[in-house]
């Protein structure tokens, strides 16, 4: 198939080496695959995500559906889809899109389509974040102490040492202060997992991933699926939208946003904030590895005027 993969895609697959230039070039025979496994015919990729590619597709009865092909450039990568897929159908459609089919050792997913997202609706900094926090309250629920997905401690174990290796490798592209404050949250945040109140939790809630569904409601895309606290769903949101935070008292303006997403939803604004630094942090670094400084830079300015 002659497809068009969207800069975003090809950039990140073109700085992940010999690994993501076999999936650029497999890409056409897998989608071609898919398409006549699935009935599909294809369309044309949405064109705001870096993880896969994802294009619009209707089946042969003539139901609107998305296909979307992910980029593993690693196994820890192949099994986060593999835990995508269980999180899906642990929501079972309630405030996430419906999984129609998928298959794991492409790795790829058919899903429901639905409408535009928050960035593509015109929404602004407040309105996304005010329906994210909304659609999170309709998607967590509690998960069955037999899950195999990871859980709020694992993630944030895991990313102290994300941050601390990823830095070294930059080159040390922020200050120390700003690295040790992240993994002293992320140690704080494992000391704080409690599996008796945790719940599935979306992991990447942000406003390119809240599509609305047609009713005035919203469903979330691209779960990632961890058992954890409730706070640790707002950490993407507390990332991102970083000019208006730039734009003034950035340490305030940012408790501010951490206050006001806890209010909404019920939970300890402390620890908010402190996934939220450190979610801040990790973004910045992969964002600077993968796509460059201009990418991840203000991120990282960010969390060092909020030391």
């Amino acid at each position: 198939m002659d497809i068009d993969v969207p800069e975003l895609v090809r950039t990140r697959a073109l700085s992940n080496g010999a690994a993501g230039r076999q999936w650029l070039h497999a890409l056409p025979d897998v989608l071609a695959g898919l398409s006549d496994r699935w009935d599909l015919t294809v369309g044309a990729p949405f064109r705001s995500g870096t993880a896969g590619y994802v294009a619009e597709a209707t089946d042969s009865s003539g139901r609107a559906c998305v296909v979307k092909v992910a980029m593993p450039l690693d196994m820890d990568e192949h099994d986060a889809f593999v835990r995508s897929v269980v999180a899906h159908r642990i929501a079972a459609g309630q405030g996430c899109v419906v999984v129609l089919d998928a298959d794991p050792s492409v790795p790829a997913m058919l899903m429901e389509r639905l409408g535009p997202n928050l960035a593509e609706l015109g929404y602004d900094v407040d309105q996304i974040l005010a329906t994210i926090a909304t659609t999170l309250t309709t998607f967590w629920r509690p998960v069955d102490v037999d899950h195999s997905l990871p859980t709020g401690a694992d993630k944030a174990q895991w990313l102290a040492e994300y941050v601390d290796s990823t830095w070294t490798e930059l080159g040390e592209p922020c200050s120390r202060r700003v690295i040790d404050r992240a993994i002293a949250y992320c140690d704080r945040r494992t000391v704080a997992f409690d599996p008796a109140t945790a719940v599935l939790v979306h992991g990447d809630a942000h406003g390119w991933n809240t599509l609305a569904v047609g009713d005035g409601t919203f469903k979330f895309v691209d779960v990632e699926g961890l058992a954890s606290e409730p706070a640790h769903d707002l950490s993407v949101v507390m990332r991102e939208y970083n000019e208006p935070l730039l734009d003034g008292d950035t340490a305030r303006l940012t408790r501010d946003r951490a206050n006001m997403l806890a209010d909404r939803c019920g939970v300890d604004p402390v620890a908010v904030w402190e996934w939220g630094f450190i979610e801040r942090v990790s973004t910045g670094l992969a964002n600077i590895r993968e796509l460059g400084a201009t990418q991840g830079t203000s991120f990282l300015e960010v969390a060092r005027r909020c030391l």
